[in-house]
């Protein structure tokens, strides 16, 4: 989704990089809203579209250079149920020289639930490595720059 449409979908800044779901039957848990474990799909798809976007095409491919999450973590703010439209949300935080951390949010006539992810990039035995040049490029670029205009950083703590 374009910057625009997501403030026209009532998105705030700082979210810039967003994707819209349905949800689907198969996605329900035995009360009858979208289970817990279906979260951290969405925010798993959001994250490869949105690597691959801002630079590492190769990110889950044979060949790409190996990532793994140390840490994910969810917030489950509102109920969300079957045939309900959704945006799901996503921007890097901060960025190191061989992790990132991402937020994401779920929308849905507001804020719906917040999750967060921290990335470690790897070589090819397993040590840690430097995040590929061209997606930290992009990420510090479009994320974590105070001169964008389509990001508001949050205050420094």
């Amino acid at each position: 989704m374009t910057v625009d449409e997501l403030r026209g979908e009532g998105i705030p800044k700082p979210w810039t990089y967003g994707v819209r779901y349905r949800t689907t039957f198969g996605e329900l848990d035995a009360q009858g809203h979208v289970s817990n474990v279906v979260y951290l799909r969405w925010f798993e798809a959001l994250r490869m579209q949105y690597l691959r976007d801002y630079g590492w095409p190769e990110y889950a491919t044979r060949d790409g250079t190996p990532m793994v999450l140390r840490r994910n973590e969810v917030d489950y703010l509102k109920v969300i149920n079957l045939s309900q439209d959704i945006i799901v949300t996503g921007r890097t935080t901060r960025v190191g020289t061989s992790s990132c951390v991402m937020e994401y949010a779920v929308w849905s006539n507001g804020l719906c639930a917040t999750g967060a992810a921290v990335l470690v990039f790897l070589d090819n035995d397993n040590a840690k490595s430097a995040i590929p040049v061209a997606l930290k490029a992009n990420i510090l670029e479009r994320d974590l720059n105070p001169e964008s205009d389509c990001c508001e950083l949050p205050p420094k703590t």
